[in-house]
């Protein structure tokens, strides 16, 4: 997720107004697509991220020395009340064992004035990167539920959370990128990874199902090469 990840950091940091002279925390930070944007803008020493994963927390303390990395859930966050100008959660609230917790932690975390803001792709809706791959599923194996139905990725759904978090009056803004692939083996090559639920459910298939998948994906997509264009909800609220 790394090609839509990375243009997405860079809207979202827009988005919160990441500039220098704010310090601020990256919660789910994953490998550091918007942990990498905040440290550009802030500093190194003014960013904080964390992470569950041993294994993103140590390459991204690697690649990004300066940034306060660390192991940790969203739910239970490893700061002092009122800390940062920006808490900030890229494409991880529909990941979180608890979102409404998650939530409420970034904002504890927020001083007074400060964003806390979060996004998370449409994936309810026909615009989020994985659409048409999860439109090929229904297609091959109309029993499936894709990840349509995980918090936050249906509209309105990221503002209701952000409210039973204790949060006044968030923001929803829609955030479209656009990705180029030159071959179709570009665009299908990562989903047999095993990576993330798509990844999973690819991995879990008979190569007789994973290949009629697979050509029913390339029937939706366009020809090579082509573009994507993707679509997330970002939900931003002051403290």
């Amino acid at each position: 997720m790394g090609r839509f990840s990375e243009p997405l950091a860079g809207r979202f940091a827009d988005l919160v107004g990441a500039r220098a002279g704010q310090n601020a925390v990256d919660v789910g930070c994953g490998p550091g697509a918007l942990t990498a944007v905040l440290a550009d803008r802030l500093g190194v020493d003014q960013v904080a991220a964390i992470d569950p994963s041993e294994s993103f927390v140590a390459a991204l303390a690697e690649r990004l020395p300066g940034v306060d990395v660390r192991p940790g859930t969203a739910e239970h966050l490893p700061y002092a009340d009122q800390t940062f100008e920006l808490a900030v959660a890229q494409l991880v609230v529909h990941f979180m064992a608890d979102p409404v917790a998650g939530l409420a932690e970034m904002a504890r975390v927020t001083k007074p004035g400060g964003t806390v803001a979060a996004n998370v792709w449409d994936h309810s809706g026909s615009a989020g990167p994985l659409s048409i791959f999860w439109q090929a599923v229904r297609d091959v194996d109309p029993a499936a539920t894709g990840e349509s139905q995980m918090a936050g990725v249906r509209e309105g759904h990221l503002e209701q959370l952000f409210v039973q978090a204790g949060m006044a009056s968030p923001r929803r803004t829609t955030l479209t990128i656009e990705v180029a692939f030159d071959t179709f083996a570009t665009w299908w090559g990562p989903y047999t990874y095993g990576v993330g639920p798509a990844g999973e459910y690819v991995t879990g298939l008979d190569d007789d199902t994973q290949a009629a998948l697979r050509d029913r994906c390339r029937e939706l997509l366009p020809e090579a090469p082509f573009t994507l264009q993707c679509s997330a909800w970002a939900v931003t609220a002051t403290t």
